[in-house]
């Protein structure tokens, strides 16, 4: 495991302040142990917790070309038939995964391609399960075409999440399981799908990043 490279100015800034932190209460509290951890313990749970949010596992990834891989790490909460009216105009197949702040945040390429359409939009910062979200969020949109499918990514920002990181740019040759970017502080992924596509995931299903297949293709 490592840390991702968008943590790092957090976790300076983390670790700094709870030096100060641990200073200033030993110096008031020093002759109190007690108080001195009960007051430890939750400022060192942030200090952990603000790392392990910027982690990146050792995974085994899973490849293929007729399969869709999960972009990022969570739950997901909606498969339904739906109409996109960015890029597509037409119906298209939502399949939407909510990260909450306690899974990995990075987020890759679930196909090979070359990106065709990139967009960020400001917005609104709802929870990122309400059914607005998708389109009234602050939010950034890829597109990613292939020989088989072309499949449209979406990072969504939500009610914590306030700072959406895409590396993508149109025409871009990616890899599937590349890195396409990153949302801080809980967050939700959307993925557009051809009518017809055969979903390999069910409401509830826990997947991860480069590992669990959405799809096939």
């Amino acid at each position: 495991m490592k840390l991702h490279k968008e943590g790092w100015i957090y976790c300076i800034v983390a670790s700094a302040l709870f030096a100060i932190f641990i200073a200033g209460i030993d110096a008031a509290l020093g002759n109190y142990p007690v108080i001195f951890f009960l007051l430890l313990l939750p400022a060192g749970f942030l200090w952990f917790w603000v790392f392990w949010f910027f982690r990146i596992p050792s995974r085994v990834k899973t490849t293929g070309d007729n399969l869709v891989i999960s972009p990022c790490d969570g739950k997901v909460v909606v498969i339904e038939e739906t109409t996109e009216t960015e890029y597509f105009k037409d119906k298209r197949i939502q399949v939407s995964i909510f990260m909450s702040p306690l899974n990995v945040h990075v987020n890759c390429y679930p196909i090979n391609g070359v990106v065709q359409y990139v967009k960020y939009h400001k917005g609104k910062f709802l929870v990122a399960w309400h059914p607005k979200s998708s389109t009234e969020n602050e939010r950034s949109t890829i597109v990613v075409r292939n020989s088989k499918t072309e499949i449209l990514i979406r990072q969504i920002a939500g009610a914590v999440a306030r700072r959406i990181i895409t590396y993508s740019h149109v025409n871009d040759k990616v890899d599937q399981n590349g890195e396409l970017g990153f949302i801080k502080f809980g967050s939700r992924v959307d993925l557009f799908f051809p009518i017809g596509t055969k979903i390999d995931v069910k409401i509830g299903d826990i997947v991860q990043n480069g590992v669990s297949t959405i799809a096939t293709i």
